[in-house]
């Protein structure tokens, strides 16, 4: 019943901000505490969260929502009782975007990357993509777990150079000899958090193969977007997977010049005919 009334309250505010400009944005704040806080305000309830979206310009690229605050409002609406639940894990600031990987039960138990972008201290444009969280894989690693720490970052923009080139290189063109520039050899090199892959170079091997012999491969076709912050890098992509269309979110950890740990979500895109708004999925 609590959680039913913080939704509430948060979806009478965005419903109510969405007609107004006048609202204040805190300039104590960074881009990447006002993302969280929005995240964080869909169990808390907070509505002072809304303060940081801006309600003349709210772009909105989840293609299950409609656009603006009041696509945002209604789905909050929605919400079964006493269901919400966000737990922010990892959050990552490029320029005017915010990465953050939260562990969600938003209409059931997600894992999901959000994407915010930002002008003058206001969000204006959302991205995300969504999974629902499984078991631990064959290595013991869930969804969310490992490191969270961001450090390095002096090299954020060379370890973006290298996931943009393992994207394209591998992920794209599937030039797996060339694998050992980005990931060691050793299982212990590569830590995994797709609940169906095991760790190391082997276990990612495998499960390629699988889906192989299934005639069912999973390919990237386009890459849309690259952010990172020091270690951490997102890479935004489409492609296909199990047959479907899909966008891919692929977040990774950097050491020494090399890929060391993955999480991820896939989720399906669905046909246009069942868009509630015409921003698509991408878009940057």
């Amino acid at each position: 019943m609590k959680n039913t009334i913080k939704s509430t309250i948060l979806a009478t505010s965005i419903l109510s901000l969405s007609a107004s400009a006048n609202a204040d944005t805190s300039e104590q704040l960074t881009n990447k505490d006002k993302a969280i806080a929005v995240i964080s305000s869909i169990e808390t309830g907070n509505p002072e969260a809304i303060n940081y979206i801006n309600p003349n310009k709210y772009v909105q690229h989840n293609l299950a929502v409609g656009d603006g605050l009041e696509g945002f409002g209604s789905v909050l609406q929605q919400l079964p009782k006493g269901s919400a639940k966000a737990n922010v894990i990892r959050a990552l600031q490029d320029g005017d975007y915010v990465v953050t990987h939260t562990e969600y039960n938003f209409f059931g138990p997600k894992a999901r990357f959000d994407v915010f972008r930002f002008e003058e201290g206001r969000i204006v444009e959302h991205w995300d993509n969504l999974q629902e969280i499984a078991p631990k894989n064959s290595s013991g690693h869930t969804q969310f777990d490992g490191d969270t720490t961001i450090t390095d970052l002096d090299k954020t923009e060379e370890n973006k150079t290298i996931v943009s080139n393992f994207v394209n290189t591998i992920l794209m063109k599937g030039e797996m000899a060339k694998i050992n520039q980005f990931i060691g050899n050793e299982d212990s090199d590569y830590i995994q958090h797709n609940p169906a892959i095991a760790d190391g170079l082997s276990g990612l091997s495998v499960a390629l193969n699988e889906l192989a012999k299934a005639n069912m491969p999973m390919t990237y076709s386009q890459n849309h977007k690259i952010l990172g912050e020091g270690n951490f890098v997102l890479s935004i992509s489409e492609g296909t997977f199990m047959n479907k269309h899909v966008a891919f979110y692929d977040l990774f950890r950097l050491g020494n010049g090399k890929i060391v740990e993955h999480w991820d979500t896939i989720e399906p895109i669905p046909e246009k005919s069942e868009w509630k708004n015409n921003n698509g999925k991408f878009g940057f």
